[in-house]
Formats: structure tokens, C-alpha cells, sequence
């Protein structure tokens, strides 16, 4: 089975053109993932022909779980669907299906490489019943409090097609426990379908430090979505103007959010390298 290895900020994907392929794409997914007995990744996406858009994307977590919609993966997956001729170029938008429905990215050249694509991200969901998250009240949720392990969370809610919990802390992210709170916010009963969990450092009000928990992947490098929804949580609190650059362990993103519409990604496109899998 080819297949190519990508990323966007350090997010690394296996991508697999599923177009005249059918197997058991989790337990697929997982094997690829496995940093010390597969190929190593924090997931799988595969390409798939779509009724409603240009190209379908589907995207499975390190765990063999089925994730909405992957923010730093959409970025690779439309290099990639160029790549194998699944697209023609074209001067609009790519509309790709996914999980969270059709979102449009734009692919952004150096010569004739694409290294970077923008992506509207669509409109945050703040509404606690669509992040999901089981509070009571209509939204948003800013500054929910959560005792964790002996340790108080307090987040805010959002979901850029899946769910997340945003939380800013005073100490260096890096000097937070993230590989221990973590997995149990991920798994938390407040959260019907897991979360993804980011903390943050407020460096001003056009930058974020950040780093992530990804649900059904554990710690990553970065995430797009989770990106996103930092920036929502943070224009919702008051910390940030429209324009936010998002320093992650493995690269930068620059999101833009007026404080209503669609979220604006923009970000890096890599490949790594690709091969034939025989697992």
C-alpha cells in the first residue's frame, strides 16, 4: 500500500489513497501510528471520492479512533490529493468533505510548490450541547471550573468541528504536567465524545504559547483545530486582537478571528517521505 508521510507544525500524518482500497482503515491507522513497530505518526487520513465536494478526507487518530476534522492534516491532505491526481489545479478554493463538513482550503505557493495553504475553518460552535459538553445554560462556557487529580481546571468551551478545552495558566506550559492532566480531562464524564485539551501562556495580544492533548492521539506537536479554538477562547476572555500567531512545540500557526464568522488557519505544508506499507 503507498503511501506518503506529511506535516503541518510538526502534526505528522500517514496519507493513503483509498480511492480502490478497502480494508479495516482503524486498525490500520493504529499500526501505521505505532512510533516504535510502524511507520510513526499521529495518525492516518485517507483520500476518498466525495458526492459534494472536490475530495473526501477521513482521518483516524494514533488509536485507531475516527476524528471530525484535523486542522494541520487538511493542509497536507490537499498537497497530497495534488500529488496523486485526485485535483486539478485551480485558482478557488479546494472543497474537501470531512467529518465536520465541507471546508474550503487555499493552497499558497513557492514557485511551483505548495509549502503553505489557508484554511477557513468555519464558525466556532460555542453552544454546549454541539461542542458536546454536559453544563447546564446555553453558552458559551468561559472559565468552567473542573477539579482534576487535585488539580483545578478552569476552561472554556469550544468546538471547531470537534470539541476542545482551553485553558490559560500562569506558568510555562512547558513546565505543566500536560502527560498527566491530560489523558484524564481527555476522558473526563463532562465530556461525551472526549476532548481535546490545550493550555496556554498569554505572550501578548497577537501571540500564544501553546501546547496540546489531542483526543485519541496523546501529546502532539501541534493541532489546527485546537489552534482555533484558542484563539476563540482567548477573544472571548478579551486577551487577544484578530490576528494571533500560535507557537506550538512544532512549528507556528496564524490564526484570525474577528470575534464572529469563520476562523482563518493559516499554516505549513511538509512532506517527510514516502514508501510502500506492508503491515
Amino acid at each position: 500500500m503507498k503511501f506518503k508521510k506529511m506535516h503541518g507544525a510538526g502534526n505528522d500524518y500517514v496519507f493513503v489513497d483509498a480511492r480502490n482500497k478497502t480494508r479495516d482503515w482503524p486498525k490500520v491507522a493504529a499500526a501505521i501510528s505505532d512510533r516504535h513497530k510502524g511507520i510513526g505518526s499521529d495518525g492516518l487520513i485517507i483520500l476518498l471520492p466525495s458526492e459534494k465536494a472536490d475530495v473526501r478526507m477521513q482521518m483516524f487518530n494514533a488509536d485507531g479512533s475516527e476524528g471530525e476534522m484535523c486542522g494541520n492534516g487538511i493542509r497536507c491532505f490537499v498537497r497530497f490529493a495534488l500529488d496523486v491526481n485526485a485535483l486539478k489545479l485551480s485558482d478557488r478554493p479546494v472543497r474537501v468533505e470531512t467529518g465536520a463538513g465541507i471546508v474550503p482550503v487555499t493552497p499558497l505557493w513557492n514557485g511551483e510548490v505548495m509549502t503553505r495553504a489557508s484554511v477557513s475553518m468555519g464558525p466556532p460552535r460555542l453552544v454546549p450541547a454541539d461542542i458536546p459538553l454536559v453544563v447546564e445554560g446555553k453558552g458559551p462556557v468561559v472559565d468552567h471550573e473542573l477539579e482534576i487529580a487535585g488539580h483545578k481546571i478552569v476552561f472554556t468551551g469550544v468546538s471547531m468541528g470537534n470539541p476542545h478545552a482551553v485553558t490559560f495558566i500562569d506558568i510555562d506550559v512547558d513546565d505543566y504536567p500536560l502527560h498527566e492532566i491530560g489523558p484524564i480531562v481527555e476522558s473526563h464524564s463532562m465530556f461525551p465524545n472526549k476532548v481535546n485539551f490545550e493550555i496556554v501562556n498569554v505572550l501578548s495580544r497577537h501571540r500564544l504559547k501553546v501546547r496540546v492533548w489531542e483526543r485519541g492521539s496523546g501529546l502532539t506537536q501541534a493541532c489546527g483545530t485546537g489552534a482555533c479554538a484558542v484563539v476563540v477562547a482567548a477573544r472571548l476572555k478579551g486577551l487577544v486582537s484578530d490576528n494571533v500567531t500560535i507557537d506550538l512545540p512544532g512549528g507556528s500557526l496564524d490564526i484570525q478571528w474577528p470575534g464572529d464568522g469563520n476562523v482563518i488557519m493559516e499554516g505549513p505544508v511538509e512532506e517527510s517521505f514516502d514508501g510502500d506499507w506492508r503491515g
